[in-house]
């Protein structure tokens, strides 16, 4: 029997505002939140993953933050098994679970299992990479291929060309590297949830603008001491999951790698500016794909979310 309960499934890219409008929901109804959020689930990064703060989590309790260190690997698979495991705990307390995050990854295997989540191909990424080919040789492809997939840099040769660009393109268009897509177990789960899938996508302008606010205000705040508390705690390697989250591999970096001059901290920050801004893009083609596929409302902006979510759900 289908459970006739809803999944409210609140997406968007980084600093959309959507967290604020989860626990705006949070406050006027029967709701628990589960995070949704690759980054979040990693204990002692705050700073740089926008965690909400301890009396924040304490007003707005949220699953599925803080549950590894930064050195464990946390999977699609594994979030799969959680968030099903905890929609049906918050069902049988006659609640609504609010999934909220940026991990389009997460709801994409949520709603449609994990059999087929690499994406098709782009031909105006696999052209930038042939064209890079052609500039600068097929050793810097490969080079960039080890960086940012070193298992796949192990399994493939120079001269496998075809296999290189798949890899690359993957990883461009997704932040994650083929091979630990490819490792997700296929997980075909009878969903018997009835979704309820919003999206907040505001002006890029708008975005980009609040993007760079809110990693001034990180830099403010001490995201870098946070990075060396890391360091100090860790045994960090800029190719571990946790340290791909952007704005910490630029961090890690920049302190173990540079002289940490003004001018290489400004160089830092502009790349981790960048790296997010690439991030918030990714996060727009995957929304892009899944609203192909499954019934979305779709909000330009935070307010209009606000005031028709308050109807839905007061």
């Amino acid at each position: 029997m289908p459970n006739t309960l809803p999944v409210i499934n609140l997406m968007g890219p980084t600093a959309s505002g959507k967290t604020a409008l989860a626990c705006e929901l949070y406050e006027q109804g029967n709701f628990e939140l589960i995070s949704v959020d690759s980054a979040l689930v990693y204990q002692d990064m705050d700073i740089g993953t926008a965690k909400p703060s301890k009396e924040e989590q304490e007003k707005y309790p949220h699953h599925l933050i803080d549950i590894i260190t930064p050195l464990q690997v946390y999977s699609a698979a594994e979030f799969v098994d959680d968030a099903t495991r905890l929609i049906d705990q918050i069902h049988a307390k006659g609640k609504i679970p609010i999934l909220v995050g940026g991990t389009m990854l997460y709801f994409k295997a949520l709603l449609e299992g994990l059999s087929d989540q690499l994406p098709s191909a782009d031909q105006q990424i696999r052209d930038q990479i042939m064209a890079q080919a052609e500039q600068l040789g097929w050793e810097d492809v490969y080079e960039e291929l080890c960086r940012v997939d070193p298992v796949a840099g192990m399994k493939f040769k120079v001269s496998d060309k075809q296999r290189i660009i798949r890899a690359l393109e993957v990883f461009r268009l997704t932040g994650i590297p083929i091979t630990e897509l490819q490792a997700q177990q296929p997980k075909n789960v009878a969903y018997r949830y009835i979704f309820h899938n919003y999206a907040l996508l505001p002006d890029r302008l708008e975005l980009h603008q609040r993007i760079e606010q809110r990693l001034n205000d990180m830099w403010e705040i001490g995201f870098l001491n946070e990075v060396e508390s890391l360091i100090g705690k860790y045994d960090l390697n800029p190719d571990i999951p946790s340290m791909r989250c952007v704005g910490y591999r630029q961090a890690l970096n920049f302190l173990i790698n540079s002289d940490k001059s003004h001018n290489n901290q400004h160089i830092m920050r502009e790349q981790a500016l960048f790296a997010t801004r690439q991030l918030a893009k990714r996060q727009y083609t995957w929304l892009r794909s899944l609203r192909e596929n499954h019934k979305f409302t779709t909000f330009l902006t935070l307010k209009q979310a606000q005031e028709d979510l308050r109807i839905c759900y007061r």
